[in-house]
């Protein structure tokens, strides 16, 4: 009995508007940086108007790549909340896929923006098995010192011990499909952030995801048993904001790109796949074909990476041994470089920066329950 599961970063699906650009130029969009803006009133006028007509397109773009994952169980991150999920699917999705996703889910996370992890589910599969829900859990709540996480490093970045580890939640989500158990963990870990203490962004912030790997691996460990979690159907599905692998992309248009992969010294995967404890089935495919998202601060700082994950237990990857995830690139804006070989037909309208499905790529998978 087959389930395609899918997780995507849809980037900030809000039902709200942002202000806090006329007082932080740092959340100030590009485009009204450009005008000279007399006060916070018109601001506020002129903030809903951009965002307003960005919107359509962008989420249009979204629900297309959404549409193409072809999943029966979505994993999203950086979600408002139900309502802007509801109003996302009855406005935009369903024009993609028609009626589908009924049952959603999600929790209020420790984000300080408010986006959260989601879940949307079919209540069948594409062959007409039945999906289940079973119980949801929420663990935004467990902090360091409730699982001893707390570190001389962590104290360093300013995280207390009395603190919460997650900076979203871990959304513990148990199914069964036909009658077969399944349970997910839906996952957004901290952002890397810029430079600190002297630091890169990542090195920096590293301690926070790594506890948060930890923390979930503990609690798949306490629900399962040490023993026992390889055996058991779970999957953990999200965006880490971290990777194991770059590519590397030099050169330029005119004279051609270059790419080489670098492999990463540290990253908070290595506390989830030690010792075989899960597998990234991302890593099935080319080194060069892994990527989710192109990040660049110019012609001096460009690379792509794999940030969007679904790592499953030994019992899941054992039973799939010949599955291969899917990554949709298609949403991507313009000025994204792919490796040869690899371009896509951009949906239409898609930008040189913007409007785009998303900054992360959707990825997908078809596995055997059991």
């Amino acid at each position: 009995m087959s389930l395609r599961i899918a997780t995507f970063n849809v980037e900030n699906l809000m039902n709200r508007f942002d202000f806090s650009g006329y007082r932080n130029q740092l959340n100030q969009d590009r485009s009204l940086a450009l005008f000279a803006i007399k006060d916070e009133a018109e601001y506020k006028f002129l903030e809903q108007a951009r965002e307003i007509s960005h919107t359509d397109d962008t989420r249009q773009l979204t629900a297309l790549a959404i549409a193409a994952t072809r999943a029966d169980i979505l994993c999203l991150q950086e979600v408002d909340n139900l309502d802007a999920l509801k109003a996302f699917e009855y406005g935009y999705l369903f024009k993609m896929v028609g009626e589908g996703y009924r049952n959603k889910y999600t929790s209020t996370g420790n984000d300080s923006r408010g986006i959260d992890v989601a879940v949307m589910m079919r209540e069948q599969t594409h062959h007409g098995q039945p999906i289940e829900f079973v119980r949801m859990t929420s663990h935004a709540h467990v902090t360091y010192e409730e699982f001893g996480l707390h570190t001389p490093e962590l104290a360093a970045l300013g995280n207390e011990a009395y603190e919460r580890i997650f900076r979203r939640d871990c959304l513990e989500i148990d199914v069964k499909i036909a009658g077969k158990p399944l349970t997910i963990y839906s996952v957004h870990f901290k952002s890397m952030g810029s430079p600190r203490n002297g630091l890169p962004g990542r090195d920096a912030s590293m301690p926070v995801r790594v506890a948060e790997a930890q923390a979930v691996r503990r609690i798949i460990e306490d629900r399962f048993g040490k023993d026992h979690a390889a055996n058991k159907n779970w999957m953990i599905c999200g965006d880490f904001n971290d990777y194991r692998q770059r590519i590397i992309i030099s050169g330029d248009a005119y004279a051609g790109y270059g790419f080489e992969v670098a492999d990463e010294a540290q990253s908070s995967l290595n506390v989830l796949l030690a010792g075989d404890f899960c597998e990234n089935l991302v890593e099935r495919r080319a080194e060069l074909d892994r990527w989710t998202l192109y990040h660049t601060r110019g012609p001096q700082e460009r690379h792509l990476c794999q940030l969007d994950y679904i790592l499953v237990s030994q019992a899941l990857a054992g039973r799939n041994a010949g599955a291969v995830p899917d990554i949709i690139r298609n949403g991507q804006p313009w000025r994204t470089i792919f490796p040869p070989g690899q371009e896509v037909e951009r949906y239409p309208r898609a930008g040189w920066d913007r409007p785009k499905a998303s900054d992360h790529c959707p990825v997908a998978v078809t596995l055997d329950i059991g």
